[in-house]
């Protein structure tokens, strides 16, 4: 697992020889993309705008605990692995109605819905718009954009009041610092839950074109 951290440091820039050091894989990220500092949208920002309100992680983290122990992937973390991840979260109340993550902006966290429905929209270039998903708890969102610095693939809007758990590029570089391997299982499950989303979204996508 180790590897997977030394690949993502060789893509950046990170020497081996700064493991020693804080992590600022995730946090220089954006910018190492040429992504002003001005066009990102943290999740403290996103907060404010959705009038999100802090959950009580003793709570919410069993939620989140008990939903990846019943994930084919997230799962193959153990018991003491997913309660090592609860304390880089944080959890929040989302009104309905509410844009968690929008098309086309950059933003540097990932949500994990815990309960309640998030759908994913998208409008295509010509106009078209489409939903591609209505969310379940336990399902991820805006993976993508923390792993590879890049742009919003769809928009995420809460359809009722959600409970949902964040965890942001700092917690990730923190993560990295104090827990590498845990860092390291965790972008790997990320990456294989992500890649078969992407294959599911690719095929509705030709569907819908036919």
């Amino acid at each position: 697992m180790k590897g997977i951290l030394r690949l993502l440091r060789a893509r950046t820039g990170i020497r081996a020889e700064d493991d020693r050091n804080d992590s600022v894989l995730f946090t220089t990220a954006f910018a190492g993309q040429g992504v002003d500092a001005s066009m990102l949208v943290p999740w403290e920002a996103r907060a404010v705008e959705v009038g999100a309100r802090r959950l009580p992680a003793s709570r919410a983290g069993k939620l989140l605990h008990n939903l990846w122990a019943q994930d084919k992937y997230m799962a193959l973390l153990d018991t003491d692995a997913l309660g090592r991840l609860e304390r880089y979260f944080e959890f929040a109340a989302v009104p309905a109605n509410r844009d968690v993550i929008r098309q086309d902006e950059y933003g540097n966290f990932m949500v994990v819905l815990l309960s309640g429905t998030i759908a994913v929209d998208r409008v295509q270039p010509w106009g078209e718009h489409l939903r591609l998903a209505e969310t379940r708890p336990g399902d991820i969102l805006g993976e993508m954009s923390l792993l590879d610095s890049g742009i919003r693939f769809s928009a995420c809007t809460t359809l009722n009041d959600c409970e949902i758990a964040v965890l942001n590029a700092e917690a990730m570089d923190d993560m990295m610092t104090k827990d590498t391997q845990l860092a390291a299982s965790l972008i790997a499950l990320l990456a294989r839950k992500l890649s078969l989303r992407l294959r599911m979204v690719s095929a509705r996508l030709s569907e819908i074109q036919k």
